[in-house]
């Protein structure tokens, strides 16, 4: 490919993208419609977690994408509620950004460089276009390498482009220019990569970085060559076309290897007589040859006569030039067919021809058209490139026929297998290490390269892309160490993130390099990153050491003028280039910056005199040192906030030690021209420096100054402590301290940015592994209101700890073991407490650590428990009867001269333990998972997996009551997750259980039996251990439940009194899903009927989720037919997670139209009975009374003048004679 000049009239070969006019306003993020909960009849609720930042879901952009720690960064834009988004995810790191404004006022779009392979998702090597507006990404094609700076310059319509790449005659710079796409600058780029990129004062346009010449001025390119490598072509696939059928003469491997140009069987290849034909040959790897080298046939009098170069895969003939053996001039080959000339003269051993464009390739052809004697042939040939390259495949590297005793060669060490080159360069060699192989590095290459020239180099390390091999959920990073010089100190390591989609290279070096001896070899060796704490696929695949002119007149820093039309060679005239002149060789400029008409130079150099260092302003046409002579060590990133030169990079102070304070970030007023301390600065490099809006103050949003780089705290100064960080902090100008140590309603922020640019009527844009979300202060566990409808911290700072070893998981699969795990409200009288519960620390109201458990009073005053309990003990459960607290989990330690072991007692009346405490549990991993009260009872239920109470034997549920142990029942073994009260005598289990021997899933405990029943179907029905209980009725003969399938995946179950339905959902659950808690809560609005969920109610399910149709969310809402996003959480550098929701007051469930609880039927069907019954009594009595009143009834006298008269007795035929006759009333 060929770019036109920059100054040109005419386009050639030119790649185009289509400018996007831009809109009014940037992307148009869309609110989510919140749910309508109620949680009145709740009282107080909350979440606990294992998270560092979390918020309500509210905007359809928000994800829970955390920052990413495996080298891929992203463009960043903010939403309405503050929280941060990905806009367009890289595959390797974003390190520059500018929008492109043309002159005609249009935003073309944002121009992103790095050394990415893809944007998006879209294969843009190292460079792309993002608009804001749309989000659509434009890969800039043409590059090949890395992109390290761009600068949009609107009054020329031009993008200045700089890094460490080629494209077509030009190398480390190249413009974008208008419309038409890349352009060639006219001094073709520079001899060492760029850096930085910055325009001037004066409307020249300054380049930075770590390179000595123009690109335009070397020697030219046929002269030039060093041809200092050769192409390994013994390993290659040989074959031809036309070939002899003599023997000894039929092999077209002959002549590989054969540089003494003798003939003969075994060393010459010839063709059929008189027939053209040709030669191929198709490697295992790419290159760039610089030379062909041919030895001519002899034979018999025969031998190539004319022949051409083709490469593969471009099919295209390449032109060669030669020096003519007569003349002993440079001659070109035949223009009309390139072809060329091979002299039949014995006296000449070989003939070489040169590559007027250097072209890459993996095959290739000789094409023999003409011929000495009766036919064609030749006895041996080579090719020769200029780079030198070292692979780690062993047979890739020089051939033992070439012309040097210490040729490039590698040294694997460990399980490697080679992988096809597919899509890549070449082959490479992988390996799957596991964890504890990665941190004992046992997978190691080392790469020897053939240096047969002292020089200045340019070192780049190759990586294979992924998608090619599928490895990209398992690439990992790599770690690159490497000696140069003689004498010289290894390079400090360096870490590459191989997460690449498609190949790349990075640079690892630039300087000099000696060359190989007896006593001195350059090396590079790679091994696996040893601080990753999972297994990873780790490639290696090849080296390259090009070399670099060193004689070029520049020392890091260049002006150009656009103006002119061509490039001047006299730098004299530029300030900037007269100062790099004056440094001492081998300067580095890594940072340029302009402040009120003053340009600032960052980097790793001094001047000749010693008057300054790694930092200088240019200003009125002349370089002047910075007070007290600069910086003590390299600056990396320069940014400008008002009159503020903000520095970040490696030093500790000035050059002449007299400003304490400014460890590796520091101020510099530009008015009054003075340093300025920030705090104490960061223990650690400073990468980069990127402003970023906040609301530090409640809608009060102002810029804020992100460091970003390779530091562990920031430092302590006046009374504020030091912080422990991870290579993040936010400084705020208008506090003059760190974010981190103010106690301010802000959000939380982690990750690192690498750049940002603003773009008139949008957001600004981000790049970098931010992550944010939206409730200030809260770590672990927060509370939930609905009035409105918010997350709030409950005001404890709690920072999560590391499982210290592998006792310290729950027994049933899936289940948080870090974080605030459970918690619970407690009030009884005057007495009002919130519990956490978990493995952590935090910090009391009176300074002191808490360990696992913490308390939290009504007036908000935090503490913890005493001493006693290991610090590694783990609280999963909790539960109070009267004002003692019950705490269980993986707790151990030794309580007033006794063991305690999954469980303890603590008064929460008292402030302190219960004594005595309960028998300690016994059994293999002890563990508690659950803890319940029964229902008007003192009876504490125990479950979890341990096999004694003391000496009591009482496996799996063990119950506590009047200050001893007893078992329920008989029958249970097995680990227990989880508990609920199905009515007053009824406990309803779930884990992974036997009963007698049967293993189930869910079961019943009747306590007025004392006996244990499997649950109906539940062995069957259920797919895996149960790990999350929740009733879906008053009485929990409808109860939700959910663990994990033996496939892994997650499963959710309702049970409605008789059979389980298994729930999918409108997109269901992925596969990744880890359910931890569910909780039925009321709605204020109705949802649509259907037959798992009443109208008025929705299923809140908490843990690590993954919704198809969306992505990973820590909660969601279940209305019977949809999973829809609630609260999104981040935990360090991933996704967080949710435990379980818990309340002051348990929920009630509101009648609806779908199936009554069976109490309220048999009750209703009672009373329904005893109405029938009465309406029959009534309407019989009224039917005897209307009968008697027709027969003639009439009542009798109730009083009698003569009571004696009716004494005598009256004969029963008198009496009941007449009782069957109808019509008279009846006679005495």
């Amino acid at each position: 490919m060929r770019f036109r000049s920059r100054y040109s009239t005419a386009v050639a070969g030119v790649f185009l993208i289509q400018l996007l006019v831009p809109s009014t306003q940037g992307v148009d993020f869309s609110p989510v419609p919140l749910p309508n909960l109620n949680l009145d009849q709740l009282g107080r609720v909350a979440l606990t977690g294992n998270f560092d930042s979390i918020s309500l879901y509210t905007y359809k952009q928000q994800t829970e994408s955390a920052f990413s720690t495996n080298g891929s960064q992203a463009l960043i834009t903010q939403l309405p509620n503050g929280d941060f988004t990905p806009a367009a995810t890289a595959d390797a790191y974003i390190k520059s950004m500018c929008p492109f404004v043309m002159n005609n006022g249009q935003l073309a779009g944002v121009v992103v460089g790095g050394n990415f392979t893809s944007l998006g998702g879209i294969e843009a090597q190292g460079v792309a276009m993002y608009d804001p507006n749309t989000s659509q990404i434009s890969p800039l094609p043409g590059l090949l390498g890395q992109v390290s700076a761009v600068y949009c310059d609107q009054d020329t319509n031009t993008v200045y482009v700089g890094g460490d790449f080629k494209g077509a005659d030009s190398t480390n710079a190249v413009a974008w220019v208008g419309m038409s796409g890349w352009a060639n600058l006219p001094f073709a780029g520079f001899n060492g990569p760029v850096a930085t990129i910055t325009k001037a004062p004066n409307g020249n346009i300054v380049f930075g970085g770590a390179f000595t010449g123009l690109g335009n001025t070397t020697a030219p390119q046929k002269t030039r060559k060093m041809h200092q490598q050769t192409v390994n072509l013994s390993t290659a696939n040989i074959s031809s076309v036309a070939t002899t059928n003599t023997n000894g003469f039929n092999d077209p491997k002959n002549i590989i290897c054969k540089t003494s140009g003798q003939a003969g069987p075994g060393n010459t290849w010839l063709l059929e007589d008189k027939t053209p034909g040709f030669w191929r040959a198709d490697l295992n790897f790419g290159f760039q040859p610089t030379m062909l080298r041919l030895w001519n046939a002899h034979q018999d009098g025969r031998g190539t006569k004319t022949f051409r170069f083709t490469a593969f895969p471009i099919n295209g003939i390449m032109n060669l030039t030669y020096k003519d053996p007569v003349t002993h001039e440079d001659t070109p080959c035949d223009a009309s067919g390139a072809r060329c000339p091979l002299s039949d003269n014995t006296s000449i051993p070989f003939q070489d021809f040169l590559f007027y464009n250097q072209v890459g390739m993996n095959a290739f052809q000789i094409d023999i058209s003409d011929w000495y004697g009766d036919g064609g042939g030749l006895n041996g040939i080579q090719l020769f490139q200029d780079d030198i390259y070292a692979y780690a495949v062993p047979g890739l590297n020089e051939p033992a026929c070439a012309d040097t005793d210490l040729g490039s060669n590698s040294t694997p060490t460990g399980p490697w297998t080679t992988a096809p080159s597919a899509q890549s360069g070449s082959q490479y060699l992988t390996t799957a290490l596991e964890a504890q192989d990665v941190q004992g590095a046992k997978a190691s290459v080392v790469f020897k390269p053939d240096i047969k020239l002292k020089g200045n180099y340019s070192v780049t390390i190759y990586t294979p892309g992924c998608l090619q091999d599928n490895s990209c959920s398992n690439r990992g990073i790599a770690n690159v160490t490497g000696i140069f010089t003689e004498g010289g100190a290894p390079i400090p390591p360096q870490q590459i993130f191989q997460t690449n989609n498609y190949d790349k290279y990075d640079q690892i070096y630039y300087g000099p390099v000696d060359m190989n001896s007896d006593s001195f070899r350059s090396t590079v060796t790679l091994t696996p990153y040893t601080q990753q704490e999972n297994g990873i696929t780790l490639v290696a695949q090849r080296v390259r050491y090009a070399p670099t002119n060193s004689t070029g007149g520049l020392n890091g820093i260049f002006e150009f003028n656009p103006i002119q039309n061509s490039t001047l060679t006299d730098f004299s005239n530029s300030a900037f280039d007269q100062a790099g002149m004056n440094l001492q060789p081998g300067a580095i400029v890594t940072s340029l910056a302009v402040a009120g008409g003053i340009s600032y130079v960052g980097g790793n150099f001094s001047d000749m005199d010693g008057g300054f260092r790694n930092i200088f302003s240019i200003a009125v046409g002349n370089a002047t040192s910075l007070p007290n002579g600069g910086l003590n060590a390299p600056v990396a990133a320069l940014e400008v906030y008002g009159d503020l030169l903000y520095v970040g990079g490696n030093f500790t102070d000035t050059a002449n030690g007299s400003v304490p304070g400014l460890n590796n970030f520091a101020a510099y007023n530009t008015v009054s021209q003075s340093w300025l301390a920030l705090g104490s600065g960061v223990h650690g490099r400073v990468n980069t420096i990127v402003p970023l809006e906040l609301n530090v103050t409640e809608n009060q949003p102002e810029t804020c100054i992100t460091v970003n780089g390779h530091f562990d705290r920031i430092e302590a100064f006046d009374s504020a402590p030091a912080v422990p960080v991870q290579g993040f902090g936010v400084w705020v100008p208008s506090r003059q301290n760190w974010l981190q140590n103010l106690n301010l309603t802000t959000r939380t922020i982690t990750g690192k940015l690498s750049t940002s640019t603003n773009i008139t009527g949008n957001n600004p844009l981000l790049a970098g592994t931010i992550s944010s979300q939206g409730v200030p202060g809260a770590m672990d566990a927060v509370s939930l209101t609905s009035k409105p409808l918010q997350l709030n911290s409950l005001g404890v700072k709690i920072q999560p700890q590391p499982v210290a070893s592998s006792k310290r998981k729950r027994a049933v699969s899936g289940q948080n073991v870090t974080g605030a795990v459970t918690g619970l409200f407690h009030k009884n009288g005057k007495l009002n407490v919130t519990v956490i519960g978990g493995h952590f620390t935090a910090t009391a109201s009176d300074g002191s650590t808490i360990n696992n458990l913490a308390f939290i009073n009504g007036t908000g005053a935090v503490s913890g428990i005493g001493s006693g309990l290991d610090a590694d003990s783990v609280f999963l459960a909790l539960s109070t009867q009267a004002d003692i607290l019950y705490a269980g989990g993986t707790v151990s330690g030794r309580l007033d001269n006794a063991d305690v072991n999954g469980l303890i007692l603590y008064d929460l009346a008292q402030g302190n333990f219960a004594f005595p405490q309960p028998p300690a549990l016994v059994g293999d991993d002890v563990v508690v998972n659950a803890i319940t009260t029964r229902p008007k009872s003192t009876e504490v239920y125990v479950a979890g997996s341990f096999d004694t109470a003391g000496s009591l034997g009482c496996p799996s549920v063990c119950m506590f009551d009047k200050g001893q142990w007893s078992q329920p029942g008989s029958g249970l073994s097995g680990s227990v997750a989880a508990l609920t009260w199905q009515g007053n005598n009824k406990l309803l289990v779930g884990g992974n259980i036997s009963i007698n021997g049967n293993a189930t899933t869910l079961a019943n405990f009747d306590t007025k039996k004392s006996q244990w029943t499997g649950l109906d179907d539940s062995a069957t029905a259920v797919p895996g251990p149960v790990t999350a209980l929740a009733a879906a009725n008053d009485d929990a003969s409808e109860f939700w439940v959910a663990g994990k399938s033996s496939n892994g995946s997650a499963f959710l179950l309702k049970y409605d009194g008789s059979k389980f339905h298994a729930i999918s959902g409108d997109g269901g659950l992925g596969d990744q899903t880890t359910i931890q808690g569910l909780s039925m809560l009321s709605l204020g609005d109705n949802h649509d009927k259907n037959d798992l969920v009443p109208q008025s109610m929705t299923l809140l399910i908490t843990g690590s989720l993954n919704l198809p149709d969306f992505g990973n969310a820590s909660a969601a809402l279940f209305n019977g037919t949809t999973f829809t996003p609630f609260i999104l959480s981040t935990s360090g550098s991933g996704p967080g997670s949710l435990s379980q929701l818990f309340s002051e007051k348990t929920v009630n469930f509101k009648p609806s139209a779908g199936r009554m609880a069976t109490g309220f039927v048999v009750l209703i069907g009672l009373a329904c009975a005893l109405g029938a019954i009465f309406l029959l009594v009534v309407a019989g009595i009224l039917v005897e009374r209307y009968r008697r009143r027709a027969e003639g009834y009439q009542p009798a006298p109730t009083s009698y003048s003569d009571k004696t008269s009716n004494i005598g007795r009256i004969p029963p035929e008198h009496l009941f004679g007449r009782l069957g006759q109808r019509g008279n009333a009846p006679v005495l």
